[in-house]
C-alpha cells in the first residue's frame, strides 16, 4: 500500500442506530463500517468504533452502547417527523462522543439520522458524515444541506447517482466503498442457481427477482434479514411456484462461499441504492451482476462486461438479461473488483477525503 501523506489520525466511528453491528439490522452500514475502519488502521491511523450493545468486531476496539433502536428511515414518508425513542441508543451513542470527542481528531458519523447533523457545530473536533442513503425526508435533507454548507468536505456518499438525489451534490465527496477482497474466493463454475441477497423489505424488490425465476424455472437462493414479515409472505403467496429458498442471513465468510457458487446475482431496487455492497462482493467471487439502470448498481456494473444493467422494474428485462449470462467472462468480474473496490483503493480515497476536512477545519 502507498505511504500516506496525511498525519496519523485517532479516529472515532460511530455506527448506525438501526442494529448492531453483526445482527444484518444495519445493511450494508455495518459491513461499510468494518471495512472502512480496517482499512484505515492499514494505513496506520488509530480507530475505534462506537456502536449499539449486541455489536460484534473482530480486532477492532469497540464501545458497545445501550439504548433502543431507530426506526429505519426508508420506512417513513419524506414528510416524517424527527423521533426519538426513550433511552435512544443514538442519543445516547453521540452523548458518550461528545465526552470523549477531545480524545480523537475526526469523528466518522454512520447514522442516517437527523442527530448527529444536527449537533455537528455543537461539537470542537471535526465531524465526517458518510451519508449512506439518497434523499428520502425533507427535514434530513434540510439538516444535511446545512452541514454541507457550513461545513465544506464534511459530507460523502458512495455513488453520484446517491449524490444527485440532493440539492447540495456538487458539495458531496464520492468514497464508493471497498472490500477485504481476501475474504473472497473466485468461483469459475457455479452451480444451476440465481442469487438474491439483501434486506428483504418492500424497498427491495424482491418480488421482481421471484417473477422472473418463476418464468425461468431456474433456482434462486436469497439471503438476507427478514425485516418486513408481512412483505415475504405476501411474495411466496404470489408466486406458491416459483423455485425459491430462503437460507437466511449469513456472516460474510458464509456468504461468500454460498454466493460464488451462483450463476448471477439479480439486484432490483425499488429505490435508489446509494451503492450495493452486494454487488462488489458478488463481483469478487466471478459472480455476474443484473441490475437495474438506477442508483449505485448502475454505476458498478459494466454492460456486458460483468453483468447486464435492465430498464429499472422490468421483470421481462431481467428474463432476457439472464439468458445471455454464458456471454459474461467471470474472470474479468473478479479483476473488476480488484481494480476499483479493495481496501487499498478505498484508502486512498478515504485519505483524501480526510485531508480535505483537517485542513478545512485547521484544528
Amino acid at each position: 500500500m502507498a505511504v500516506s501523506q496525511l498525519p496519523k489520525l485517532n479516529l472515532l466511528l460511530l455506527s448506525t442506530p438501526v442494529g448492531a453491528i453483526g445482527s444484518g439490522l444495519g445493511g450494508g452500514v455495518e459491513l461499510t463500517l468494518t471495512n472502512i475502519a480496517r482499512s484505515l488502521i492499514a494505513l496506520g491511523h488509530s480507530v475505534t468504533v462506537v456502536a449499539p450493545e449486541g455489536s460484534v468486531l473482530d480486532e477492532i476496539p469497540l464501545v458497545q452502547i445501550p439504548g433502543n433502536l431507530q426506526i429505519t428511515a426508508q420506512s417513513q414518508g419524506r414528510d416524517a417527523l424527527i423521533t426519538l425513542p426513550a433511552n435512544s441508543v443514538l442519543g445516547n451513542c453521540w452523548n458518550y462522543a461528545r465526552q470523549v470527542q477531545h480524545q480523537y481528531d475526526v469523528l466518522i458519523n454512520f447514522a442516517y439520522d437527523w442527530l448527529p447533523f444536527y449537533l455537528t457545530p455543537s461539537f470542537e473536533r471535526p465531524i465526517a458524515h458518510l451519508v449512506s442513503m439518497g434523499s428520502l425526508t425533507d427535514a434530513m435533507d434540510h439538516i444535511i444541506g446545512e452541514v454541507a454548507e457550513q461545513f465544506p468536505n464534511t459530507i460523502a456518499v458512495h455513488s453520484l447517482a446517491q449524490a444527485d438525489t440532493f440539492s447540495f451534490r456538487d458539495r458531496c465527496f464520492n468514497l464508493k466503498n471497498g472490500f477485504d477482497l481476501s475474504q473472497y474466493q473466485f468461483n469459475s463454475t457455479p452451480n444451476n442457481h440465481l442469487a438474491w441477497v439483501g434486506r428483504i423489505a418492500s424497498e427491495k424488490g424482491l418480488e421482481d427477482a421471484v417473477a422472473a425465476v418463476q418464468q425461468l424455472e431456474i433456482p434462486l437462493k436469497i439471503w438476507g434479514v427478514i425485516q418486513d414479515e408481512s412483505y415475504w409472505n405476501n411474495i411466496r403467496a404470489n408466486y406458491p411456484n416459483a423455485p425459491i429458498e430462503y437460507c437466511g442471513f449469513l456472516s460474510t465468510q458464509d456468504l461468500q462461499k454460498a454466493l460464488g457458487q451462483s450463476r448471477a446475482l439479480l439486484m432490483t431496487p425499488h429505490w435508489i441504492e446509494a451503492f450495493g455492497n452486494v454487488a462488489i462482493e458478488a463481483l469478487a467471487c466471478g459472480v455476474p451482476v443484473i441490475a437495474y439502470r438506477r442508483g449505485g448498481p448502475a454505476e458498478i456494473v459494466k454492460e456486458s462486461e460483468t453483468g447486464w444493467l435492465v430498464e429499472p422494474d422490468s421483470v421481462a428485462g431481467l428474463v432476457e438479461a439472464i439468458s445471455k449470462l454464458e456471454k459474461i467472462d467471470r474472470a474479468n468480474c473478479r479483476l473488476d473488483a480488484e481494480r476499483e473496490y479493495s481496501l487499498e483503493a478505498m484508502g486512498k480515497r478515504l485519505e483524501i477525503w480526510l485531508d480535505r476536512i483537517v485542513q478545512s477545519q485547521n484544528f
